[in-house]
């Protein structure tokens, strides 16, 4: 793909690979270092290790860029055994060296001490998307660890912000098929059978791409417009039962009022959903908090929503107002999600207020 973003591009892909690779080894371990945080999330060594290696790559690289993450350095901290692993994990895939892998194409950077790898985490934990001209990279170094750890889906995001807009994407699916096409309904036990994975990317105004994550180097594929189908019909991305933040019975009913098969596939991590809403696996989702105090975190969505919208999507909170990521580390001036191709968008939107009004639950939209 030609775009002004091609040596971050180029970065990008390198770094995921390898942090995926790292990520995959972790799966086979009894013990995965799992963590239950504040918020009841789980983290785990991959989650420290991924994070590490993506905002070492990138700060080598970019110096002068903004790094937001989602994990910081507290608990590697407190408790060495952990923070051992971490590095011990980071050095096996690094051969050892500061510098993994460099040549015109890419630069993988592994951090120079454990103190360095402390250091790179806590930076992109302090770190808040910028609203100026400034470039800020969003990392969830692994998004769904709940299902992570069960060795199920999950994904690793990297995007780039520019004036707290989105401007890259890179996502790599490590357990899901590149060659997954439209009508296919996936889950989080969804294996590729291959074991090849997928990495999907985008650039604005430079649609989005796909090609299998592990293996010998394929050509990307564009991936059709399929948003913009005079035709299309409504395919529905969800999560049930997984997480508790959501009003289940409320995505039911905008569903079945739309006259759309409920859940469809069926997802917990973020990331994952805007993945399969990019590969036309699904085209529309809709996600209302149980609270209006309730607010997304960035790294859930910054980038990924890009390959959504780069098919002929359009992504919008539940009040219709569009997604603001330089809010802040959360998403504190949206509530909930919509999201379909860009000429249903409307009538899904009103099909979600319609629905909370119903159902005695106007208290969920503004005003």
């Amino acid at each position: 793909m030609e775009s002004p973003y091609r040596r971050e591009l180029e970065v990008a892909l390198a770094t995921v690979k390898r942090a995926a690779t790292m990520s995959q080894s972790i799966l086979s371990a009894l013990d995965k270092g799992v963590i239950a945080k504040d918020d009841l999330s789980l983290v785990t060594v991959g989650d420290f290790a991924v994070q590490a290696l993506l905002a070492a790559s990138i700060r080598h690289a970019f110096p002068g860029d903004t790094l937001v993450g989602e994990e910081s350095a507290d608990e590697l901290r407190q408790t060495p055994a952990l923070l051992d692993r971490v590095w011990e994990l980071l050095l096996r895939y690094g051969n050892g060296n500061a510098v993994v892998a460099e040549d015109s194409e890419s630069v993988v950077t592994l951090p120079q001490s454990k103190d360095h790898l402390c250091d790179l985490i806590d930076r992109c934990s302090a770190g808040v998307p910028g609203t100026g001209e400034e470039r800020t990279w969003v990392f969830d170094p692994i998004d769904g660890t709940t299902t992570f750890v069960r060795g199920e889906m999950y994904a690793i995001n990297v995007a780039l912000l520019q004036g707290g807009q989105q401007a890259l994407s890179v996502v790599a699916l490590p357990v899901l098929s590149a060659d997954v096409r439209c009508g296919a309904t996936v889950s989080n036990s969804s294996l590729d059978p291959t074991g090849r994975g997928a990495v999907l990317f985008a650039a604005r105004g430079y649609g989005t791409y796909v090609r299998p994550l592990f293996g010998a180097a394929e050509p990307a594929r564009r991936i059709e417009a399929h948003a913009e189908a005079t035709e299309v019909g409504l395919r529905s991305v969800s999560c049930v039962d997984m997480l508790f933040s959501g009003v289940d019975d409320v995505h039911a009913a905008v569903a079945e009022r739309l006259g759309v098969a409920f859940p469809g596939c069926d997802l917990l991590g973020w990331v994952p959903r805007w993945a399969v809403l990019a590969l036309g696996l699904a085209n529309m989702t809709v996600w209302v908090y149980k609270r209006r105090d309730y607010h997304a975190k960035v790294w859930d969505h910054a980038g990924a929503m890009l390959l959504f919208e780069e098919v002929g999507g359009m992504v919008t909170d539940v009040d219709g107002k569009a997604i603001d990521l330089g809010a802040g580390r959360k998403l504190e001036k949206n509530f909930g999600f919509v999201a379909a191709p860009r000429r249903l968008h409307g009538a899904v939107l009103k099909a979600a207020q319609d629905t909370l009004r119903e159902q005695e639950k106007g208290h969920l939209l503004l005003g």
